[in-house]
């Protein structure tokens, strides 16, 4: 005993100055203090001043600088020079184009959630308001899905004219351009409620107000170009396009094989300095109606006409549609998605150096450019589109489980399709909080590349799966397409949006943690930094001042992950309520769990963790999770913490840490240095795993919400069209579920009748005459039943076509009789 407890009194001391993150210092001076009380209590005087010199020889030279820096430091740098592998000019670009946000304190292990609270609470402008409850609304209503994508294969000329007229491509465009100047937010709100209608038009709508001419002229134009190109962008004059993607160059976008050489030639009737541009591209949004084209490339200078750099690098250029040797290809089909998509070509095509985006001063900076434009456009698009139409399915199939009846009970009363409502219940409120989120990081002035791939992937995967089980609800009504079908071209086009701007599959395995570790880490970009430092001395500095604040965050982590898996998360301190502080505290324990991963899959893999896709896609769906729950937690603070929205809110959180947890076991169990995993277990998971996915008494809670009108289910429908409408089956649905609810008493009173009595009469009609007679019903109730069969055959009736309507006018005008094509 009397040699244990001093022993005892370091760990004890070291535990807690790791758990609070107290500097070495205060370490070192607890540490001493403790020891003496062994000494006074009686403890081995011999162990007590062999473990205070143990402290004392681990506490000096770290404390000292002039001894640990030639001691510790530059050993370490000699090491961090050989080990770290160059970072690439894709990963450099990446690194320094982004900017760290809340996700930063993921990393640290320790998030200050109060933090995160306290941003203010995103807000619409009173005119970005009236902008949604009007043009927004108008447009909404002008949309017919089924002509669009069966008829035109396009949207409708009046259509096209509205968008216009109304400014819709200019959102982002400042006002003094003739753009409408909005918010990140409103641009979020704009085409979450475009997509609820029509993945089509939302598409129209996003790509010039993301990725494309507009926003580059904007953020790098020259003073010339933005005067010209911004007004024609606001109004519509011009309809942009952008050329990254090719055939030999899709997420390795700085391969691209495009290319234009600096030249003299030919440019409205002057002999001028330029370029001769060869590109070949694909996938394309809205080239085949575009005028403008923004155009990535190589840019080369062979015969030194700009200086002595031959290869300048990527550059982005504008290229006028009409110009001479530009080629617009035949229209891609997205999976019956026809927005408008295709190919653009050139061979030799000529265009002055002032084409260049930013002039000749931003030649060879596109890549820094494009990963600018890119963490903000996919900020936004994507999950605002997956967000719009995972709230409409929600919402929708939550009527319609109620409205649609087998075996005399609602479809939505069965527990198989109840786990079916809750995981699209679920999913909606957490998607719709995230897309928001990475909105509001835009409009505070972040460049959110990490949150921007973890909103694209988690917002279009999330949205697939609740198609999925929209599908499987609907059963039926989703698979005949048709006028009436709200879900089926959802369905065929969720792969669209998984595939587009970075394939999910690339962005999980590699982008969210594989940058996320290095940008967002609080001490390793800059220790990388150091060891790449020319000058000896500032590396050396630099270095000094970032690794040992890391590695004592590396043992803090430790120790918090050890102390909330032993005791639950329950003993500390958090934001939020008294319902939200179990889950804040749950999220603490699974920041420090990816913390302590981080830091020991770095330093033991080092550069090999980049080939480590499976781990570095586990790490990346905790980073994931973490922060789209805290966007959920953030989000119902923000609303005042509704009571109705918990059963969303405690489904979407049990969901996330069930799959945090799962994703923190995967990587343990293939830790790629086994030993390093069997160690890390009992940190991690000193009792096992722990969480499960959600119950079966919340599933029911949240598909009840789905289908009874209540203030939950009117938030959760917020910002998405459902005006009922002939073209907006969806809307009729939702707007069927009240009455449908109310003359549920007068159905089985009826349903009851039916059974028990002798009644000879077998249509419906006769049946309902029969009711009144014999005193069953009253006058009012059969008209109440009467409009329930209405509005229920509305529900559940699907299409019909004669042949002719199904073949396309193309093949029918090729094949058909000559006599049938005229009757045609």
């Amino acid at each position: 005993m009397s040699i244990s407890l001093p022993i005892l009194a370091v760990l004890l001391a070291t535990a807690f100055a790791a758990y609070h993150r107290l500097r070495l210092a205060v370490w070192a001076a607890l540490s001493a203090t403790l020891l003496v009380g062994c000494w006074l209590l009686g403890a081995s005087h011999v162990a007590v001043i062999v473990i205070a010199v143990l402290v004392a020889l681990l506490a000096i030279p770290l404390l000292i600088p002039a001894l640990r820096k030639p001691l510790l430091t530059a050993p370490a740098l000699k090491f961090l020079r050989k080990a770290l592998p160059p970072l690439s000019q894709t990963e450099r670009i990446a690194l320094e184009t982004g900017s760290v946000g809340f996700e930063g304190d993921l990393f640290s292990g320790k998030p200050d959630w109060r933090k995160l609270l306290g941003h203010p609470k995103p807000q619409l402008s009173a005119e970005e308001q009236a902008f949604l409850d009007g043009p927004v609304e108008t447009l909404c209503r002008m949309i017919d899905d089924w002509d669009i994508t069966h008829v035109r294969a396009d949207l409708s000329p009046e259509v096209w004219d509205f968008m216009k007229k109304q400014r819709f491509f200019g959102m982002i465009i400042p006002k003094e351009y003739g753009g409408l100047g909005f918010s990140a937010l409103a641009h979020h709100k704009v085409i979450q409620k475009v997509a609820s209608i029509s993945s089509v038009a939302s598409a129209t709508v996003g790509v010039p107000n993301s990725l494309g001419p507009g926003e580059l002229i904007h953020r790098y134009g020259t003073k010339e170009q933005k005067d010209y190109y911004l007004p024609r962008l606001a109004c519509g004059q011009d309809v942009p396009c952008f050329g990254l993607t090719g055939p030999f160059a899709g997420s390795d976008a700085t391969s691209i094989p495009d290319f234009g050489i600096v030249c003299k030639g030919q440019w409205n009737g002057a002999n001028v300095l330029g370029l001769k541009l060869t590109f070949d591209k694909r996938y394309i949004t809205l080239a085949p109606v575009a005028s403008l084209i923004g155009l990535a490339f190589r840019m080369y200078d062979p015969d030194g006409l700009l200086g002595d750099t031959r290869d300048i690098g990527i550059t982005l250029a504008l290229l006028p549609a009409e110009t001479p040797g530009v080629e617009v290809g035949r229209r891609h089909f997205p999976l019956n998605s026809p927005f408008q998509n295709g190919p653009i070509h050139g061979k030799e095509v000529f265009i002055p150096l002032s084409q260049l985006i930013g002039g000749l001063d931003m030649a060879g900076k596109g890549w820094n450019m494009l990963n600018e434009c890119l963490a903000v456009g996919r900020s936004i698009t994507l999950p605002s589109t997956a967000s719009g139409g995972a709230k409409s399915g929600a919402v929708v199939t939550g009527a319609y489980a109620r409205i649609r009846k087998q075996f005399g009970l609602s479809v939505g009363r069965f527990e198989g399709v109840e786990e079916a409502l809750a995981r699209i219940g679920g999913k909606a409120y957490a998607i719709s909080a995230l897309s928001q989120a990475t909105a509001a990081a835009v409009d505070r002035g972040d460049v959110p590349s990490v949150p921007s791939a973890i909103a694209k992937y988690h917002c279009t995967t999330a949205a697939r799966e609740i198609s999925k089980d929209v599908m499987d609800v609907i059963g039926g009504k989703g698979i005949i397409l048709g006028p009436h079908n709200f879900a089926g071209r959802s369905w065929q086009a969720a792969p669209i949006a998984i595939t587009v701007e970075g394939a999910n599959i690339m962005t999980r395995s590699l982008l969210i943690f594989g940058q996320g570790s290095i940008l967002c880490h609080p001490y390793i970009l800059k220790e990388m930094r150091a060891a790449q430092d020319p000058d000896a001395k500032a590396g050396l500095d630099a270095l000094d001042a970032a690794l040992y604040p890391h590695i004592g965050g590396a043992i803090s982590n430790a120790v918090r992950s050890l102390w909330f898996g032993l005791t639950g998360s329950r003993l500390q301190a958090v934001a939020g309520d008294d319902y939200t502080r179990k889950f804040f505290r749950k999220l603490n324990r699974y920041a420090a769990n990816l913390a302590l991963l981080t830091d020991i899959s770095l330093g033991a893999l080092g550069g090999r963790l980049k080939f480590k896709e499976s781990l570095s896609g586990r790490l990346g769906d905790v980073l994931s999770h973490l922060y789209m729950m805290g966007a959920v937690l953030k989000r119902h603070h923000d609303e005042g913490c509704p009571e109705a929205d918990k059963p969303l809110l405690a489904w979407a959180f049990h969901n996330s840490a069930y799959e945090i947890e799962l994703a923190l076991s995967q990587a343990l169990r293939n830790f790629p240095i086994k030993p390093l995993g069997w160690l890390l277990w009992p940190l991690v998971f000193p009792f096992g795993r722990r969480a499960v996915a959600p119950g079966d008494r919340l599933c029911r809670r949240v598909a009840s919400l789905l289908m009874n009108p209540n203030e939950a289910r009117e938030r959760l429908a917020q910002g998405v069209f459902l005006t009922p409408g002939a073209h907006n089956p969806g809307g009729r649905i939702n707007s069927y579920l009240e009455k449908a609810i109310a003359a549920e008493p007068v159905e089985r009173k009826f349903l009851k009748a039916l059974k028990t009595k002798d009644i000879e009469a077998l249509d419906f009609a006769a049946q309902l005459d029969e009711g009144v007679r014999e005193g069953w019903i009253t006058l009012d109730e059969r008209k109440q039943l009467e409009e329930l069969r209405v509005l229920t055959l509305d529900t559940i009736t699907v299409d019909d076509f004669d042949p002719h309507e199904l073949r396309s006018a193309g093949y029918y005008d090729l094949h058909a009789p000559r006599e049938r094509r005229a009757v045609a």
